[in-house]
């Protein structure tokens, strides 16, 4: 394991800093396809959080705590709850609907569209529509070591524009309780990856720090 950081931390590479971004693409896929196993949620319970003071050591610090007393069991409910419901959740995790206001809009079209120009295939398991955060996050984990460029712009086209509005969701539903700790570290890092992303990116990177020394590459 390796420590995650920005490129303002002493002695990071450019290497490490895509591989622990990746990393954090990964675990929140994995937070958003389903509730997290009791493997899972021992390995976030033991994350180890940097010294400096930040909103990201906030939110890890946040999560570890939450995964210490969260019970497997009830996580599954309030995934279901939150997530599957009965015709729908309490939350939406589909870029169309936030951003249109309906599922299976235009927005899912374009995430298809770039979807196949990039190569990617969806997995015939896989039953949700692409727009899916689990599954946009997935396609950013990928795209990162090969292209940060590529990575950029479906980013800031598919991502971008609705990953407040999904945070504000789960933190107003009525079931939610791990997963308001799981939206504030994707809000966290996502705001650190739209700096990045934008034409400020010199100038503002430095205010943000990935404040966490044991991510790996997947949680299950």
């Amino acid at each position: 394991m390796t420590q995650p950081s920005n490129s303002n931390i002493k002695g990071s590479t450019l290497e490490e800093q895509t591989r622990l971004r990746c990393d954090i693409y990964l675990v929140l896929a994995s937070l958003f396809r389903g509730a997290p196993s009791d493997d899972a949620l021992k390995f976030l319970a033991t994350l180890e959080t940097e010294q400096e003071s930040s909103e990201m050591q906030s939110a890890w610090q946040a999560l570890a705590v939450a995964a210490q007393s969260a019970d497997p069991i009830a996580l599954e409910d309030e995934y279901q709850e939150l997530f599957i419901g009965v015709g729908r959740g309490e939350v939406v995790p589909f870029g169309s609907w936030h951003q249109m206001g309906s599922l299976m809009d235009k927005p899912l079209a374009y995430v298809r569209q770039d979807l196949d120009r990039l190569g990617f295939e969806r997995e015939e398991s896989v039953k949700e529509p692409e727009d899916h955060i689990a599954a946009l996050s997935e396609v950013m984990a990928m795209l990162l070591p090969d292209s940060e460029q590529e990575a950029q712009a479906f980013f800031n086209r598919h991502i971008a524009p609705w990953f407040n509005d999904l945070e504000k969701q789960i933190r107003e539903a009525k079931s939610a309780d791990f997963y308001v700790n799981v939206a504030k570290l994707m809000t966290t890092f996502f705001e650190i990856e739209r700096v990045r992303f934008s034409d400020k990116h010199a100038s503002n990177l430095s205010l943000n720090t990935i404040n966490v020394k044991n991510v790996t590459d997947s949680i299950k």
